[in-house]
């Protein structure tokens, strides 16, 4: 147990088209790695006898909602966790319905890699592709391309290779991405995923478990831009104490660092860093600390605590790549709500820029509106200014959702450009 305390965490998330087995090959991992319970099993197997499946269906252990079951596909995010002896992992199985779009999105926007799953039967389609570049627009530096179901391709080698490089064509347009490593296996029976497979002899890589535990996630964070979005304000009844806490959400922030406050511009020097366990010399990007500044300032929520020389742009004017989630289009003139690391505003959109084909990767600029599930460069201006980073150089200060406050709806995701 030790060694599963001390071992660093992994976010992953599956992708790809309707069926591609996203859900199977989870429940494969968590089998294969003894991770799932007894009860649980016991579980699956019944179901799985009493739909006359051969046996067992190891998506059921992933597949959570009754309409999930009955239909055999994937509508919410499900969230899976398991650990081994080298890593933590928290995986999220996102739909592939056109339809939930919108709930890829959600869950593949905290990875640090994505398994694309292609059906080896039917080579890559319209929905895997367009998760894999929702991924690279998503900052996911990792992504797997799992050619799966090449059991029932007869382990052909070739039909591996004709997805890989179509994939490979593809991915020449996809910007962010640092590494792409594909892997030929069967998530219904094993091949390849935690354990190598003998079907496959020309298959010279590691199986997927394998990767996961050795690709090297450590230097993805950004490290060099201290960001602090405050929070909450947190004040005693006696007044003596005054302190700004949230989480670091870049770079490294040390006791007597000198930093300025956004929007107000106003410097001072960071008097003590507490935590839960006590005062902290520093605290580094994913740390939840409390910051006491030497002077008294008017910091509240929203505000971002930085280093002057590497602070993010202040303005009321931004560019970003939009993923719309809603079926009333997203057009110029219209005003939302926007919601920013723990800053709120309202913003207007000033312009569509373009849209994207998926496809191709090609911007349309004559596209005047978004639709449900399109994507496209957008104008906004906000109410007031706002501290912001592009979404390349910090995903938490460089990212936004879009609300309509007639319904409190998230209607679209943003990357600042």
């Amino acid at each position: 147990m030790a060694s599963l305390a001390s071992a660093d965490l992994l976010r992953l998330a599956t992708a790809g088209s309707v069926d591609d087995g996203k859900s199977t090959l989870i429940g494969r991992l968590l089998f294969d790695s003894k991770q799932v319970l007894t009860d649980q099993l016991a579980h699956v197997e019944e179901v799985s006898e009493r739909r006359g499946a051969g046996m067992v269906d190891l998506s059921l252990l992933v597949d959570g909602l009754r309409a999930e079951r009955e239909q055999g596909i994937t509508i919410d995010v499900a969230y899976r966790y398991f650990a081994t002896a080298k890593r933590t992992f928290i995986i999220a199985d996102t739909p592939g319905h056109v339809q939930y779009t919108r709930n890829m999105v959600t869950g593949a926007s905290t990875a640090d890699l994505a398994v694309i799953l292609v059906d080896a039967r039917k080579g890559l389609l319209e929905q895997s592709k367009r998760h894999a570049f929702i991924s690279s627009l998503l900052g996911i530096p990792h992504l797997v391309v799992a050619v799966n179901k090449m059991d029932l391709v007869d382990y052909e080698e070739e039909v591996f290779d004709t997805i890989v490089r179509e994939f490979s064509d593809f991915a020449r347009g996809l910007g962010g991405v640092r590494d792409i490593v594909p892997i030929p296996m069967s998530a219904k029976l094993g091949d390849n995923v935690v354990d190598a497979s003998d079907q496959m002899p020309w298959y010279a890589g590691t199986p997927l478990l394998e990767h996961l535990e050795t690709v090297a996630v450590a230097d993805d964070r950004n490290l060099d831009d201290a960001r602090f979005p405050v929070q909450w304000v947190i004040r005693d009844h006696a007044g003596d104490y005054r302190g700004y806490a949230g989480q670091l959400a870049g770079g490294i922030l040390r006791s007597g660092d000198e930093v300025l406050v956004l929007p107000s511009g106003q410097t001072t020097r960071i008097a003590r860093i507490d935590t839960f366990d006590g005062p902290l010399d520093e605290a580094v990007a994913g740390q939840s600390v409390t910051l006491l500044l030497e002077d008294e300032l008017d910091v509240s929520r929203g505000d971002i605590v930085c280093h002057a020389a590497t602070a993010p742009r202040l303005s009321r004017e931004l560019e970003a790549t939009i993923c719309w989630m809603t079926d009333a289009p997203l057009r110029a003139g219209a005003r939302y709500a926007i919601k920013h690391a723990t800053h709120g505003a309202r913003v207007v959109v000033d312009e569509i820029v373009d849209h994207v084909d998926v496809h191709t990767l090609t911007p349309d600029a004559d596209a005047g509106e978004l639709g449900l599930n399109d994507i496209g460069r957008v104008r906004l201006r906000t109410s007031k200014p706002m501290a912001f980073d592009s979404y390349a150089r910090n995903r938490a200060t460089g990212s936004f959702i879009l609300i309509d406050e007639s319904s409190n709806d998230t209607v679209g995701a943003g990357m600042i450009v």
